[in-house]
């Protein structure tokens, strides 16, 4: 089967840079496909992006090394399985805030005994290979969105989910939950606190810790406090953001 290259970096102890697909689009997901990224996720619940979209746009991932990863709409099994046989190498869920909740999701990314997944990939036997039956549990990736008040009180439980191989903190949502305005990046103390909190006991479980960064230099100080997996933004802001920037040379400004 295919090489997951977010596994590769992780067994050498190296931190993940991934990109993000907000934009409904196969040429934009390959433009993005070829920078430097290790993985490039599909955003399924916030991006613009449907099942017919998103099958054009692993497609055109998969032009280059790059890992593909998709977030789903929410913990539902039938959005995470036939996205996964579409050919992502791997499902961030959002809002997930139980061991419970976290074994349902884990579970639909794992064929028998090791959870319930259909099989019947046909595009995931396309992109991974013959063998894919075989050597999909222990290649495919599993990341809980952590977010909300309530699963950081049930960090542990989530955590030592069998099968689960990483967390991904959700900075927006979770700022949300403790009272505060969403924030993509973390500043108020008990907003900061449970971010560190929730990245200690990810350590201290044996599972990856991920976030999503508004920025280059968030992404690198998250990585230098230990984070595993860093998203730099989305496509979408990424485009704004740099009309902006050219737009006001253009004007003196």
């Amino acid at each position: 089967m295919r090489a997951n290259k977010v596994r590769d970096i992780w067994a050498k102890g190296g931190g993940v840079i991934n990109g993000w697909l907000a934009i409904a689009n196969s040429f934009s997901a390959e433009i993005m496909a070829h920078e430097d990224f290790d993985s490039v996720t599909v955003d399924m619940q916030h991006g613009m992006v449907d099942f017919q979209a998103a099958i054009p746009m692993l497609q055109a991932l998969s032009t280059r090394d790059v890992t593909p990863l998709a977030r789903v709409p929410w913990n539902e099994p039938a959005f995470i399985m036939k996205i996964l046989d579409a050919g992502a190498y791997g499902i961030i869920c959002p809002m997930i805030n139980t061991r419970e909740e976290c074994e349902k999701f884990v579970g639909a990314c794992r064929y028998a005994p090791e959870g319930y997944r259909s099989f019947g990939p046909p595009r995931g036997l396309l992109y991974g290979g013959k063998d894919y039956a075989a050597k999909a549990n222990e290649t495919i990736i599993a990341m809980a969105m952590i977010e909300t008040r309530q699963a950081v009180a049930n960090l542990d439980e989530i955590m030592t989910t069998p099968g689960l191989d990483g967390i991904y903190v959700g900075p927006n949502d979770l700022a949300i939950s403790l009272g505060y305005s969403p924030n993509p990046e973390p500043e108020e103390p008990e907003v900061a606190e449970a971010v560190a909190t929730i990245l200690a006991a990810a350590k201290r479980n044996g599972v990856k810790a991920g976030i999503h960064c508004p920025h280059g230099p968030s992404a690198l100080d998250k990585i230098k406090k230990g984070f595993d997996f860093t998203t730099l933004a989305n496509d979408a802001r990424m485009l704004s953001a740099g009309a902006a920037v050219e737009i006001k040379a253009a004007r003196g400004q």
